[in-house]
């Protein structure tokens, strides 16, 4: 019988599995990958999430943080207009084959039972949690979802066509002398996110960058075929040589934000997906593992019950996290409009440099 178990070892997990294990919680924490590991992830962490990072990670790692590129600059190019916005204070970049490992041992590091490569077969609960998996079945007073958006765990979806189907790649390429800015290429049915990265393996002194895009299925499905879709792109990325295998992940599902369902808390994004051109999403599971584990940890305590910890981390993640998805949504159809209609809109951003700033703000 353990505290709490956590289902997935990404941000958001080893978020909350920290935050309960410092207070004091027996906690498990399993993942059904092996790290370390590349994902589909645009590697950017915002500096609203830097301090709660710091203070996540065990001490023999804070030098992924001082060491990290910093980005103090974002370029949107659309329809042939380019809105220069500065990040401040500035965003790390920090590779999620390099952070994800982080915090794992961060875990371990502050007492968690973290075991990696067995999934998770089933939840059922009649008193206590009951876990089902593939290496036996685990019981749990409280239980935390945090496997991703689409696992057996979190609601089905009906499969989308290739129109409305949505795709996840990233590769990382090498660039002479890349420019300390997060650059995002939008085309019509998607976009590409392109920045500086640093996995210290001796291919960045002469310059390494993240390219990740976020696309429907009928117009690419490669990451080539993504720098085909924008002139700019695919000029840059002519002289580029790829330094890893891409990866991908599908289908890319837009839902509601749901943080709780059947007194299991939800976190990163079990709970929500947000469009990825925010950047925030390595923040937003950061921020929710932490809130999760918070409310967790008064329940352990004796304090509340756990309806009530449920309840109370759903009204937090609705006052803090929620805005930020809404923000998301209308600013992804504000690109959905006809070019016609989009185009006078940049030429108003380009000459409103504090809006453009202001929008960026409201999606952290």
């Amino acid at each position: 019988m353990y505290d709490l178990i956590v289902i997935g070892g990404g941000p958001g997990g080893t978020s909350a599995a920290i935050t309960c294990a410092r207070g004091g919680a027996d906690v498990l924490l399993l993942e059904r990958g092996r790290f370390p590991r590349h994902k589909v992830c645009g590697e950017f962490v915002s500096a609203e999430s830097l301090e709660l990072l710091r203070d996540l990670l065990a001490p023999q790692h804070a030098t992924l943080l001082s060491s990290s590129t910093r980005i103090p600059q974002s370029r949107i190019f659309l329809d042939g207009h380019t809105l220069h916005t500065p990040v401040d204070p500035a965003a790390a970049s920090i590779a999620r084959l390099n952070l994800d490992d982080a915090l794992w041992d961060s875990a371990e590091d502050c007492g968690a039972d973290c075991r990696q490569q067995i999934s998770v077969q089933s939840v059922s609960r009649a008193g206590p949690f009951l876990v089902k998996t593939s290496v036996g079945d685990f019981e749990t007073r409280a239980l935390i979802n945090a496997s991703g958006r689409w696992s057996n765990l979190t609601p089905a979806f009906p499969e989308a066509d290739s129109k409305s189907k949505w795709i996840g790649l990233k590769g990382h390429f090498a660039e002479a002398s890349p420019l300390p800015s997060v650059d995002l290429y939008f085309f019509d049915g998607g976009y590409c996110g392109v920045q500086p990265v640093d996995l210290g393996d001796g291919f960045d002194r002469s310059g390494r960058v993240n390219a990740c895009a976020m696309v429907r299925a009928d117009v690419a499905t490669t990451l080539p075929g993504v720098f085909a879709c924008h002139p700019q792109l695919q000029e840059r990325s002519r002289a580029w040589k790829p330094l890893t295998e891409p990866v991908t992940t599908s289908p890319l599902v837009f839902r509601e934000p749901q943080p709780e369902r059947d007194g299991i808390l939800m976190v990163g994004d079990a709970a929500a997906f947000v469009d990825p051109f925010v950047g925030d999403g390595i923040s937003l599971a950061l921020r929710s593992g932490r809130m999760a584990g918070e409310c967790l940890v008064r329940f352990f305590a004796g304090i509340i019950s756990l309806p009530d910890a449920a309840s109370n981390y759903r009204a937090t993640y609705e006052e803090r996290l929620v805005p930020v998805f809404r923000t998301s949504s209308r600013i992804r159809r504000m690109l959905r409009l006809p070019q016609k209609v989009r185009i006078p809109i940049l030429r108003f951003l380009e000459k409103s440099p504090a809006i453009t700033r202001y929008v960026v703000r409201k999606t952290r």
